[in-house]
C-alpha cells in the first residue's frame, strides 16, 4: 500500500487537480445598483436541491461582477457546444461583454445569453464567505431549457462530447 505525501498543497498543484474535472460552462449575471447588467464564465456551479430548487455559484471576490450581488439576484446561462466565444467573452474583465452583443431579459430583468442550452434565474437565499471566492446559494424562480450539447471545459480546454 502506497502512502500519500503529507497533508498541504501548493498552489499549482491545486490547480492541476482541479483541472481534470470536466465542467459545464455558465455565464453567470446579475445588475449593478444603477441597473446596468454585469456577467462573467462560472464553471463553478451545481445543483443543490430540487425540493426547494436550489443551485450555487462561486464567484471570485475581485470580479467586477461580484458587487452586483448585492442586488439579491443573478441568472445562469448554461452554454452550447459552440459558445466558446461567448466564453471567453465573460472571462475577461472589463466593458465589452454586453456592449454591442445581443442578450435577452429574463422574467427577473436580468440579462441570458441567446443559444443557451438552459436559463435558470434565481434568488439569493444565502451567501458564504469561502476563501478568494463567495459562495452564493440561489432559489431558481425561472427555469427554461432546449435539447443541444454543452460547452465542456476539461484541461484547461473546451472539450466536446463524444456520440453516444
Amino acid at each position: 500500500m502506497s502512502t500519500l505525501p503529507p497533508l498541504g498543497v501548493d498552489a499549482l498543484a491545486f490547480r492541476q487537480a482541479l483541472s481534470q474535472f470536466a465542467a459545464g460552462v455558465t455565464v453567470v449575471t446579475t445588475c449593478c445598483a444603477d441597473g446596468s447588467p454585469r456577467g462573467l464564465t462560472v464553471t463553478a456551479f451545481c445543483s443543490v436541491s430540487l425540493d426547494p430548487p436550489l443551485v450555487l455559484v462561486s464567484i471570485d471576490n475581485r470580479s467586477e461582477t461580484h458587487d452586483g450581488f448585492a442586488s439579491g439576484a443573478f441568472a445562469i446561462s448554461v452554454l452550447a457546444e459552440g459558445q466558446e466565444d461567448v466564453s471567453r467573452r465573460f472571462a475577461t474583465s472589463g466593458p465589452g461583454k454586453f456592449g454591442e452583443h445581443e442578450y435577452i431579459t429574463g422574467a427577473s430583468g436580468l440579462a441570458l445569453i441567446p443559444g443557451a442550452l438552459a436559463h435558470l434565474e434565481c434568488r439569493v437565499v444565502s451567501v458564504v464567505p469561502g476563501g478568494d471566492h463567495t459562495v452564493y446559494l440561489g432559489r431558481v424562480e425561472d427555469a427554461h431549457a432546449r435539447d443541444g450539447r454543452p460547452l465542456v471545459y476539461h484541461g484547461r480546454g473546451y472539450r466536446r462530447l463524444e456520440e453516444p
